[in-house]
């Protein structure tokens, strides 16, 4: 069945050059980019992403690094994707990630952990409105 899911590349993987061969390993697995972009997240944005995590100890920290610099949003499509996506990321710990995943090759810690993905269809429909749809910071854009 045809998916959709959002990928986030988060700062520490845009300041270490890495986009393209995370966007790579996506394309190996016959995953599409329907569209792309390249931003840096207001806090507002990246609140609204994580609002499921608010109340947490490490609420303010997981915001304040996506609002840190620039990131890239990606919409994939595919058959299956986001259990494909899910499972190429690995681990949201890259020390308990499988090695040949994105997370397990290149992330630094469980806050700087290089990508996120959408974990159902129903927040990959939200997170694709809050990164795509004409959403800007919490304001419809007409």
């Amino acid at each position: 069945m045809s998916q959709s899911v959002l990928v986030l590349i988060k700062p520490d993987a845009v300041r270490r050059r890495l986009t393209g061969l995370i966007l790579s390993e996506f394309e190996k697995r016959e995953l599409t980019i329907i569209d792309l972009k390249m931003m840096t997240s207001s806090r507002n944005r990246a609140e609204k992403h994580y609002e499921s995590l608010l109340g947490k100890p490490f609420f303010d920290e997981v915001v304040s690094y996506l609002s840190s610099g620039p990131l890239v949003a990606v919409i994939l499509e595919g058959d299956n994707c986001i259990e494909i996506v899910r499972d190429l990321n690995g681990s949201t710990d890259p020390r308990n990630a499988d090695k040949c995943s994105i997370r397990g090759k290149y992330g630094i810690s469980k806050t700087q952990n290089t990508v996120h993905a959408s974990d159902s269809p129903q927040s990959a429909e939200r997170e694709i409105a809050l990164w795509f749809d004409g959403v800007t910071d919490g304001c419809q854009v007409s």
